[in-house]
């Protein structure tokens, strides 16, 4: 049977009808717009929008923290957000050789694990979506003209018997090198390695963080709090050589023995058992010049120390006999192409980034290491001393106090403090034995401080006398992490109290009176028979009384200027943890007219024994 429907009324009718109905619900129920078609044939509304509506719009957030992206289209969204492997995913390059199939982690992976525990190693695809991409709030800290520089890695930087964290290092130890004084941080072992006890040295994937300590985000926010804080972030770079690891690092990438290396004896470390890079191969050079803005690009990195350059520089690996005669850095020895290398990288650096920094690790001191390249250096801004260490370690292990030569502590294993104290707390010391370790180390970091160039560098935990040396978990030791690691809690002990007091002072006397940017010392007075030394810099005049039982009560040394001079820092103060031999009166001292030292006026100065001072011209006198 047919059903007769009734009329329908127009549309209007309908929507004032339905709105009559409706007339008592909130306005927020109703429709946003009424749609009121005039009964033309072309297709234009007049649309009245409701305020309210509006409003609750406008309040709302959008949907898509990148929504501005989609005015471009979907496509050109999909193309720029829509990675080609999803992010997280594990995977490794294969190739079809020759020789067979490999496999192996992508030369250029930036998100490495390791191949630990019995698992195979594998590339980790690091690209997080829009909204949880890392975002950068701190800039570059200026770069000072004097670079105190605490120089730390991270694994070993907690107290626990464990490896440490990104996040770690970040809570804990960066508000601590901003409390002591430091301007930049300098990291060792960041980049991804196999083997945790090479200390991070021999490098399997040069454009990866190392995947124990965190993910590459961790790492950024630990460069952006340490920005946050002032502190610049050096990165110790390993370009000299690479671990001889196959699956995970680049030796026989492709099949090949001179993928990156050179082939034969030359390919090899003489001792180390590395992999030697082939520095005029073109590829390689686009592998390690990238590698090095690699860094500062996505990782903000502000300089680099160049590890072992001594390695690289020379086919022998820096194992030879050096006189300093010219000669030994010009003979068929040298890697020239390494050398071009080094010249390249800094003239890329300092082009690309002009607020660089970069540092040379030579044991050698080839000439030039600082000179730019159109003087015919190399172009580093600094380079690592590191003699200074090692005669220090010489004079306390195998020299008696007395016999210490004066004129050698001017010209440049384990740790000082460990040589000073022995076994903190595990055997007793007597007063003299901690009074003597407490007065050295305040000495030699002193003069190893104001008597240097423009930049000096602290391991970790050395500022309050840490008294244990570093050794990271390996066969030897049964994998033990007891001494990987720094005994924070010794901070709350008197002695590293105050060890730790006396470097904060000297940090803020840098800060405060730009001693080490004042040009190079004037070394004037070095007496082998009393153990003083004496210099000037700037303003400012340095003594040190290194005889162990010597004091000397109106000691004459050398000043160029007439004046006041005022003690400004003093190593016996008891806040220091010294006996506090000098009297008030003694501080503050004037110059007599003598001529001494080949200078023009004399000042006596009180020197307790195994002590030192820090004099300022306080008060210019005109005759």
């Amino acid at each position: 049977m047919e059903k007769i429907m009734e009329e329908t009324p127009d549309p209007e009718t309908r929507n004032k009808a339905w709105k009559e109905q409706h007339k008592n619900d909130p306005p927020s129920n109703l429709p946003p717009f009424d749609v009121i078609d005039k009964g033309k044939e072309y297709d234009i509304f007049n649309v009245v929008s409701s305020p309210e509506w509006l409003e609750k719009i406008r309040a709302k957030k959008p949907p898509l923290a990148y929504w501005l992206e989609t005015r471009k289209g979907r496509k050109a969204w999909l193309k720029k957000y829509s990675p080609g492997i999803p992010h997280g995913s594990k995977y490794r390059v294969y190739f079809n050789t020759p020789s067979g199939p490999l496999e192996r982690v992508p030369a250029w992976a930036t998100y490495v694990q390791p191949d630990t525990d019995g698992k195979q190693a594998y590339a980790i695809h690091w690209e997080p979506p829009p909204e949880c991409v890392f975002k950068w709030k701190n800039k570059h800290p200026k770069v000072p003209k004097s670079l105190r520089i605490y120089e730390c890695h991270v694994g070993i930087s907690g107290s626990e018997p464990k490896i440490s964290s990104f996040n770690d290092f970040t809570e804990k130890v960066l508000p601590h090198v901003k409390e002591a004084g430091y301007n930049a941080i300098q990291l060792i072992g960041v980049i991804e390695h196999k083997d945790y006890f090479t200390v991070g040295y021999r490098v399997t994937n040069f454009y990866a963080v190392s995947s124990r300590y965190g993910t590459p985000d961790d790492f950024k926010r630990l460069v952006d709090e340490a920005h946050g804080l002032g502190l610049l972030v050096f990165l110790e770079i390993v370009h000299s050589y690479s671990a001889a690891d196959e699956m995970v690092g680049l030796s026989l990438f492709d099949g090949s023995n001179d993928c990156y290396f050179h082939t034969g004896k030359r390919g090899h470390h003489k001792y180390w058992g590395t992999r030697m890079f082939k520095y005029g191969d073109p590829d390689v050079l686009h592998f390690l010049l990238s590698n090095l803005n690699w860094w500062v690009v996505e990782y903000q990195i502000d300089g680099f120390q160049f590890h072992s350059l001594s390695s690289m520089m020379y086919t022998h690996n820096g194992f030879a006999s050096f006189t300093g005669d010219l000669e030994e850095y010009c003979n068929q020895y040298v890697d020239k192409d390494a050398l071009l290398y080094l010249i390249l990288a800094n003239e890329i650096l300092h082009y690309l980034h002009p607020h660089i920094v970069t540092i040379a690790e030579d044991v050698t001191v080839y000439p030039g290491l600082c000179e730019p390249p159109s003087q015919g250096g190399l172009g580093f801004d600094y380079y690592v001393n590191l003699s200074v260490p090692e005669m220090w370690s010489s004079f306390l292990e195998n020299v008696p106090d007395h016999e210490w030569s004066m004129s050698k502590s001017i010209s440049g294993g384990r740790s000082f403090a460990e040589i000073l104290f022995g076994e903190i707390g595990e055997h007793a010391q007597s007063k003299e034995s901690l009074l003597r370790g407490c007065s050295l180390h305040k000495m030699i970091r002193l003069i190893t401080f104001t008597i240097g160039g423009r930049a000096y560098l602290n391991f970790m935990g050395n500022e309050f006398g840490h008294p244990k040396r570093v050794e990271f978990p390996m066969p030897s030791n049964n994998f033990s992490f007891q001494l990987a690691n720094r005994r924070w809690d010794l901070l709350a002990n008197g002695l590293h109290r105050d060890l730790f007091c006396f470097d904060k002072d000297l940090m803020k006397l840098d800060e405060n009176e730009k001693i080490r940017s004042r040009g190079l010392p004037l070394i004037h007075h070095v007496d082998d028979t009393t153990m003083v030394i004496s210099y000037m810099r700037g303003p400012f005049l340095f003594t040190f009384n290194f005889h162990p039982t010597n004091a000397y009560e109106r000691y004459n040394v050398g000043v160029e200027e007439a004046g006041e001079y005022q003690v400004i820092l003093n190593t016996d103060e008891t806040k220091y943890g010294g006996q506090a031999l000098m009297k008030d009166d003694q501080y503050l001292r004037r110059t007599i007219s003598k001529r001494i030292d080949g200078l023009r006026n004399c000042l006596e100065v009180s020197l307790p024994s195994r002590s030192a001072q820090v004099y300022k011209l306080s008060r210019i006198l005109r005759v």
